[in-house]
């Protein structure tokens, strides 16, 4: 039941055509445009190598977050999480569903958005289960906080939220544009966003080649503790 609720979830993703505009073609004309055109100074190096971990970032905080908060809102409008509810699947095996769904995208994400990264000369370092680990807890991290959205905010409210938290934290997070290029103060309070710890994590391995980032993985495992317990909490499903 789960394992076709999920593939349920997914096609009704990929079949979203506002979905896709959200989780695929922004970060892929993000990564094409800003790798390509000198309009953000992202310092020594190739510009695709600093990009390329932000918009990885980028793209499991529109799956995970923006593009989860506003389905599963519409679902709770809608009585389609009521009814489901009420079927033979648990409302765990939902979420582990939709958990599912989310990651099933994410890896088409990461694949196409590798694959375009090559292509614009990426060259890559570091430990590749370090990368995995830091995308995992990303994932948690940001399925929390869009699943506390969608389970105590009105539909309307959730899809006006969402998008303006992604827009905020696309400018802000360190996907783009570098978190040095702020005041100090602003800076560490940037730092502790998950998804500046995402794409700090991941510019720290796959930019510097360096070792396991301790403190971005502790800034997102805290962010995912949180975000999962107060959804676990607080979620209506009315």
């Amino acid at each position: 039941m789960i394992a076709a609720q999920a593939a349920l979830e997914t096609r009704m993703l990929l079949r979203n055509g506002e979905q896709l505009l959200l989780t695929v073609v922004i970060p892929t004309l993000l990564l094409a445009l800003f790798s390509s055109v000198d309009i953000v100074d992202t310092g020594a190096g190739e510009a695709v190598d600093f990009l390329a971990p932000g918009i990885l970032a980028l793209a499991v905080m529109s799956t995970a977050f923006t593009g989860q908060a506003i389905a599963t809102g519409f679902e709770r409008r809608y009585g389609v999480l009521k009814r489901l509810a009420s079927s033979p699947l648990p409302r765990w095996g939902l979420m582990t569903a939709k958990t599912a769904s989310v990651l099933v995208t994410e890896v088409l994400q990461v694949i196409l958005l590798t694959v375009i990264a090559f292509a614009l000369g990426w060259s890559p370092h570091g430990n590749p289960f370090t990368v995995l680990l830091l995308l995992v807890l990303g994932t948690a991290a940001f399925s929390g906080l869009g699943l506390l959205m969608a389970g105590t905010l009105k539909a309307e409210a959730t899809l006006a939220a969402a998008n303006l938290v992604f827009l905020l934290l696309l400018v802000g997070g360190g996907v783009i544009v570098p978190l040095d290029r702020f005041p100090a103060g602003v800076q560490d309070v940037l730092a502790l966003l998950p998804v500046s710890a995402l794409s700090d994590g991941l510019r720290d391995v796959l930019q510097h080649g360096a070792g396991t980032p301790w403190g971005d993985l502790a800034i997102l495992a805290v962010w995912a503790v949180v975000g999962l317990a107060a959804a676990g909490r607080f979620f209506r499903w009315e």
